[in-house]
């Protein structure tokens, strides 16, 4: 079978009693870096020496069918740097191949940023979507295709991108939406800033090191009466957005007629 350990993000104490078995008895591992592995199991006073295969985001396609038969007679253990495999880590094209051949996938759970990062942010967890490594590109055409998605939302981002990133969200989705910035989890340096996304962009203007999640606060909910949803496709239309877009977002997020918005704010402007 393949088994997806999650990894400490940051704090070796973080290390399952389940994990350290696993990396003692295990005679296959598939890692991201094996040097990375290597280094793990030194510090966890393991002396166990297994077969390694390195696989990544480069590789992991061609690498998955290999891993996958090799399941059939041996366990192979499967390891991100850090957290869980498949999670914005490689993982993905490897379990989706095993799912296909019907080779058993389980995981050992362990140590999770996003999770860790939603949990301290201080906005509500009942609802969120994570959506990954933060594009490098069109960031404010980004934010603004998600200004409307009413669940908390949670990204990874650069240390060297993140002021960039922060003043391209309060351009698209305004100064006050509420974020929190979680920097460094699990280590000596933790920080976690919340507050109104201008103030926490002005924090971080000068930069920031470590590892970073970005959290936001979903939309709020909004009016579905016309005159209010007119007055939101024209203030989307201000922020830069054409008009036929602006009355299909508020529409998804109303209920309300896309046509008769569309015409009303022609009939405003």
């Amino acid at each position: 079978m393949i088994i997806l350990a999650a990894t400490p993000i940051g704090n070796l104490g973080d290390a399952s009693r389940r994990l350290v078995e696993a990396l003692t008895t295990a005679e296959v591992i598939a890692s991201e870096d094996t040097r990375t592995t290597i280094h793990l199991m030194r510090a966890l006073g393991i002396e166990n020496r297994p077969r390694l295969i390195a696989m990544h985001e480069h590789n992991e396609s061609e690498k998955a069918g290999e891993i996958v038969e090799l399941a059939r007679s041996v366990d192979v253990l499967v390891l991100t740097d850090a957290g869980m495999p498949a999670i914005s880590d490689p993982g993905f094209p490897l379990v989706a191949a095993a799912a296909a051949a019907g080779v058993t996938v389980t995981a050992l759970p362990g140590p999770s940023a996003v999770l860790m990062a939603l949990a301290v942010s201080g906005l509500p967890t009942d609802r969120f979507a994570f959506e990954g490594f933060l594009p490098r590109k069109s960031r404010v055409a980004y934010f603004r295709s998600l200004a409307r998605e009413p669940r908390t939302m949670v990204f990874f981002e650069s240390p060297n991108r993140l002021p960039a990133a922060l003043a391209d969200l309060v351009a698209a989705l305004g100064p006050d939406r509420k974020i929190a910035v979680c920097r460094e989890l699990t280590k000596l340096h933790e920080e976690i800033v919340r507050g109104r996304a201008a103030d926490v962009a002005r924090h971080f203007a000068d930069g920031a090191r470590g590892e970073i999640c970005l959290v936001v606060a979903g939309a709020e909910a909004v009016a579905s009466d016309l005159p209010t949803g007119v007055a939101q496709v024209l203030a989307l239309v201000a922020a830069g957005t054409k008009l036929k877009d602006a009355s299909t977002e508020v529409a998804e997020a109303t209920g309300l007629s896309k046509r008769d918005l569309y015409e009303g704010a022609l009939a405003a402007k």
